[in-house]
């Protein structure tokens, strides 16, 4: 089933799948066997975090998949409170360690934290730690077009990614088309939106009727598109398969339309403006 999945290249020469899985709050043993599920499901892109604290986790559930550890891309992410350069070195090191991984494929600074100006400190320690061998590709997470600019700016390497909140109420038309003219890969945080309203939503809802799909195939569908890779997660196996299933139908312009159009200016489901908020 992995084969069914399309690869992209991002702009340091590294391919990823256009599908992968997230696992937030997937965590101990039942964490590593839906993890495990997961990868011999099909998925080959894994997101953790060491703020989610499951990277131990996430490694576990490599280990007991059937899946080569090099067919797989598997992402973590720096969080705020170590930007600080060298804090952010042996956070990198410690993620891998955590997993019981020699390297990341993917590693990402998680939010900017401006109030503390240290991002770029932060992404600078990114930078050799990649020269190290210790990450293949080095991207951000919430990261606005100033925030980008500026890392180019001072350090001359673009992020290959940006993961961004990203769903039908939130489509960030503005924000796709920067990374696109910047060739920086648009990744997909929360793409479900909160489940129980994209589940009600009656336009979702009689796309996927037209298709017989589900609202879920939909809007992933609906990423996939639009040219952004998201992470869904789901600890059941059924739901892993089916999530996986959005590459034998296609969505027409309408149809892509008439999602587009549910997004509203405040669509951010917990008002984490990356201006703004702190993570740490």
């Amino acid at each position: 089933m992995s084969q069914s999945i399309p690869e992209i290249q991002l702009n340091d020469g590294l391919t990823i799948p256009a599908l992968g899985f997230g696992t937030y709050r997937l965590n101990g043993n039942r964490g590593a066997s839906a993890i495990q599920s997961a990868i011999d499901s099909g998925y080959r892109l894994i997101d953790t975090a060491y703020n989610y604290e499951n990277e131990a986790t996430v490694g576990e559930g490599i280990r007991r998949s059937s899946v080569p550890r090099s067919e797989l891309r598997i992402t973590s992410k720096l969080p705020g409170r170590y930007h600080e350069y060298d804090k952010a070195v042996t956070a990198i090191q410690e993620s891998l360690f955590r997993a019981q991984l020699d390297y990341y494929d993917l590693y990402f600074i998680h939010w900017p934290n401006p109030k503390e100006d240290l991002y770029v400190e932060a992404w600078q320690a990114l930078i050799d730690a990649q020269k190290w061998g210790l990450i293949r590709s080095i991207g951000v997470c919430n990261f606005l077009p100033e925030h980008l600019d500026r890392l180019e700016k001072e350090t001359g390497i673009k992020p290959s990614m940006n993961q961004v909140e990203l769903h039908p109420f939130f489509n960030q038309e503005e924000q796709r088309a920067y990374h696109q003219e910047k060739q920086i890969q648009t990744q997909s945080w929360s793409p479900l939106a909160r489940v129980q309203n994209i589940l009600d939503n009656e336009v979702i809802q009689s796309v996927a009727d037209h298709y017989d799909k589900t609202v879920s195939q939909v809007i992933l569908r609906w990423h996939y598109q639009l040219g952004s890779v998201a992470i869904p997660k789901s600890s059941s196996s059924h739901r892993q398969k089916e999530n996986l299933s959005i590459f034998d139908f296609s969505l027409t312009e309408e149809d892509m339309n008439r999602i587009h159009q549910l997004t509203q200016p405040d669509g951010r489901m917990n008002d984490q403006d990356p201006a703004e908020y702190q993570e740490f």
